[in-house]
């Protein structure tokens, strides 16, 4: 029991720490979403795949890679399809009111939408209860996204 507390001081206070200098929508430094993975890939392999700058778009002020201009074509068509929930910040950590980073390869698609998460560990948190956790994020997500 004191293991479990004391992992959730570490990571409600690293979440914490990152919620200050996020902004509603998760990039790097030059404003590429999804750490550069190929969102329409999520959904169509089922897995993580690096993007390109040769097939990418901006949208909402985000610039997308993706693996082949198909995938980037299908992107266009609908952006908010394939887009990550909660503007592609951890969404278990969103769930519990921080916008923490995320590991591309700790992810879940669900009814149709792509989540991220912290990484693989905070995922088994995730899958613990995801109708609650969407729940809940969805909540916190509407004071989130303006912080």
């Amino acid at each position: 029991m004191k293991l479990k507390h004391t992992l959730l001081w570490i990571f409600g206070g690293f979440f914490g720490a990152l919620a200050w200098a996020a902004g509603p929508q998760n990039l790097d430094a030059n404003g590429v979403a999804v750490k550069g993975y190929d969102a329409v890939a999520y959904f169509s392999e089922n897995r993580p795949v690096k993007g390109t700058a040769e097939f990418s778009t901006k949208v909402d002020g985000a610039t997308y890679l993706f693996a082949s201009a198909a995938n980037r074509d299908k992107f266009v068509a609908d952006p908010a399809k394939y887009q990550p929930q909660f503007g592609g910040y951890c969404a278990y950590g969103v769930a519990q009111g921080y916008k923490p980073d995320v590991d591309p390869n700790a992810f879940s698609v669900i009814d149709g939408k792509l989540f991220l998460n912290f990484s693989p560990v905070v995922t088994k948190r995730w899958e613990q209860d995801i109708p609650g956790h969407i729940k809940t994020g969805n909540e916190k997500w509407k004071t989130l996204v303006s912080q």
